[in-house]
């Protein structure tokens, strides 16, 4: 079951982190890569670890289909001065996206507000 599970996270990360088969003549290089998939799978089990605790027994894939709902939008203004106000903010999460939000303790809209004039 273990194996299954780690397989199917390496596979959805292949396509995240752009990892694909590695033809570098450079043992260093090989070996970035190979750290990077390590660390990555470490984060998404301490993350699925965090969420067992809460009663959340998600899969990688689902939960990264919940993750992939919210977006961040740009919404640009001119103002009577002739600037152009941009505010930048993320949209309202989804029921199921709060429930993971609460449940690692993140902020329901990441990244706040920010407000450019240009």
């Amino acid at each position: 079951m273990m194996l299954m599970d780690l397989e199917a996270v390496f596979r959805s990360l292949k396509g995240e982190l752009g990892l694909r088969p590695i033809f570098h003549s450079k043992e260093e290089r090989s070996d970035g890569h190979l750290f990077i998939s390590v660390l990555a799978y470490q984060l998404v089990q301490t993350i699925r670890r965090r969420l067992r605790a809460k009663g959340i027994h998600d899969s990688w894939s689902s939960l990264r289909e919940v993750l992939a709902v919210q977006r961040r939008v740009t919404a640009s203004f001119v103002q009577r001065d002739n600037r152009t106000l941009h505010v930048r903010k993320a949209t309202r999460p989804e029921p199921d996206l709060l429930q993971i939000y609460d449940a690692l303790g993140l902020a329901h809209r990441p990244g706040g507000v920010q407000k450019l004039i240009s």
